[in-house]
C-alpha cells in the first residue's frame, strides 16, 4: 500500500474519553512509578527531591551535564561514512526517543520525567560509528578478555561508575534494558529491585551477551522508552536514507497499518500502543501492528542497513582501524606512557570531571576496560583524528561522500 493511502490512526473513542475524564479528575495511574519510591546508590541530602527539582528531574539534569552527553552531537546514528549535516546523529536520536516516549507516557498517565531521564541517558555508552563501531570494539575486547562490549551496559557504567552522578536505579535500569533491537508485542515488567540486582545484571550481560535479550525494564516508563527507541529510528532512518541517496523512494517498502514515512510511523505506533496499554501493567501493541513493525524492521535491514552503515564497503577498513587503535592504546597504557592520549585525553579528563573516582582506583581496573571506556567515549571525528595521530603514515580513509563531492563535477 502506498504511503499516502495509509491513514493516520486515531485513539479508540473509549480510550480517548477515559484519558480526558481521568485527567479532569486528577487520576493517577496506579502503574506509574512514584517519585517517592526512587532508589539511589548513595543516600545524599543534596539529591533529595524538592519542589523546584523533583526526583527524576535531578536525573535529567545530571545526565545532560555529564561530559559524555556532549559527545552525542558527533556520533552518527547509521550513516557514518557520509559527510552530511542533515542526517541524524545520536544527539537528535535521543531527543526523538525522548519526545515520542514522553508523548506516550503522558497519554498513559506515567511518570514523564523518569521517561525523559531514561531516554536521554540510554545511549551515553554508544561507540563512534554506530553499531559497526560497537561490533568492532566488542571484537577487540572479546579477543583479549572473553567478554563482550554492549553500549547499553556501557551507558550504565558511564552514569554510575565513571562520572558517579548518583543516578537512580530506575533510570539506570531503563538504560540497561532499553535494547530496541528486540521487538515484542507485549513488554512485561522486569524485576530489577536493587543495586545488587543491577550490578549482577551488568556483570552477566558483559560475560554472556545472550543475556541482553532476556532483560526487561522494571518500570512501565522504561518499557515505553524501549519501544520508543524502535519507533524513533525506523522512520527516521528511512528519511536519512532518502537524503543520502541509499534509496530513491519509499515505494519499495510495504505496510498495512503503521505507514511507510516517519510521521505516520510515529503517530500510528503511538496510537496503537496507547489503545492497547492504557490502564494496564504492560506496554503492548496489537498483533497486526506488531507484525507490521517486524516487517518494517526487516525491510530497513534489507534496503538500508545492509547497504550502508553497519555493512558497507568500509567495513574492513573500520575494523582494521579499531584493531590498530585498540592495540596501540592498550600498549601505551600498560607501559605507563603518561604522554599517551589514553592518559592526556581520557584518564586525566575523567578524573577532572568525575565525582569521587580517584586515579589509583581507576588505573587499578582492568586495562582493557579502560581502553573500552576511552574508545567508546569517542566521537566519529575524534576517532578519525586520533587514529591519524597514532598512525600518521596510514592511507586509510573512511568517507565515501564528502561535503563538497557534488561540486567536483
Amino acid at each position: 500500500m502506498a504511503s499516502n493511502d495509509i491513514p493516520y490512526l486515531q485513539l479508540d473513542k473509549d480510550i480517548e474519553q477515559a484519558i480526558r475524564e481521568n485527567r479532569a479528575r486528577g487520576w493517577t495511574n496506579p502503574h506509574a512509578f512514584r517519585d517517592g519510591d526512587i532508589v539511589r546508590r548513595e543516600d545524599k541530602a543534596h539529591d533529595e527531591a524538592t519542589l523546584t527539582r523533583p526526583a527524576f528531574a535531578r536525573d535529567i539534569e545530571k545526565i545532560i551535564n555529564i561530559p559524555a552527553y556532549n559527545h552525542y552531537a558527533d556520533k552518527t546514528q547509521v550513516f557514518s561514512f557520509v559527510e552530511n549535516d542533515d542526517i541524524c546523529r545520536r544527539g537528535l536520536h535521543v531527543q526523538l526517543v525522548s519526545r515520542i516516549a514522553r508523548g506516550i507516557s503522558d497519554l498513559l498517565g506515567l511518570n514523564t520525567q523518569l521517561t525523559e531521564a531514561i531516554a536521554l541517558g540510554h545511549d551515553l555508552g554508544h561507540t563512534p560509528f554506530g553499531h559497526a563501531g560497537e561490533k568492532y570494539l566488542s571484537q577487540c575486547y572479546n579477543r583479549r578478555t572473553g567478554r563482550a562490549f554492549r553500549h547499553n551496559v556501557q551507558s550504565v557504567r558511564v552514569m554510575d561508575r565513571l562520572y558517579r552522578r548518583n543516578i537512580s536505579l530506575q533510570t539506570l535500569d531503563g538504560a540497561l534494558c532499553h535494547n530496541g533491537e528486540f521487538a515484542h508485542q507485549e513488554l512485561q515488567l522486569g524485576t530489577m529491585d536493587s543495586f545488587d540486582a543491577l550490578d549482577a545484571a551488568v556483570e552477566r550481560a558483559t560475560a554472556d551477551p545472550s543475556f541482553i535479550g532476556t532483560l526487561r525494564p522494571s518500570t512501565l516508563e522504561g518499557c515505553v522508552v524501549r519501544v520508543s527507541d524502535m519507533i524513533a529510528y525506523i522512520g527516521k532512518d528511512r528519511a536519512d536514507a532518502l537524503d543520502v541517496g541509499v534509496i530513491d523512494s519509499l515505494d519499495s517498502f510495504d505496510s498495512d497499518i503503521i505507514g511507510l514515512d516517519n510521521a505516520r510511523i510515529i503517530n500510528n505506533l503511538t496510537v496503537d500502543i496507547v489503545n492497547n496499554s492504557y490502564g494496564r501493567d504492560a506496554i503492548a501493541m496489537s498483533e497486526a501492528v506488531f507484525r507490521d513493525i517486524v516487517r518494517a524492521k526487516r525491510q530497513n535491514y534489507e534496503q538500508i542497513y545492509f547497504k550502508e552503515g553497519t555493512v558497507s564497503e568500509f567495513e574492513n577498513v573500520v575494523e582494521e582501524m579499531f584493531t590498530e587503535m585498540y592495540g596501540c592504546l592498550l600498549a601505551q597504557l600498560q607501559a605507563g606512557d603518561e604522554s599517551s592520549p589514553v592518559f592526556v585525553h581520557h584518564v586525566d579528563k575523567l578524573l577532572e570531571k568525575s565525582h569521587s573516582i580517584t586515579r589509583d582506583e581507576y588505573l587499578a581496573e582492568d586495562p582493557d576496560q579502560i581502553i573500552v571506556d576511552f574508545i567508546s567515549s569517542m566521537t566519529d571525528s575524534y576517532f578519525i583524528a586520533l587514529y591519524h595521530h597514532l598512525f600518521p603514515q596510514s592511507t586509510k580513509r573512511l568517507f565515501k561522500r564528502e561535503y563538497c563531492s557534488d561540486l567536483l563535477g
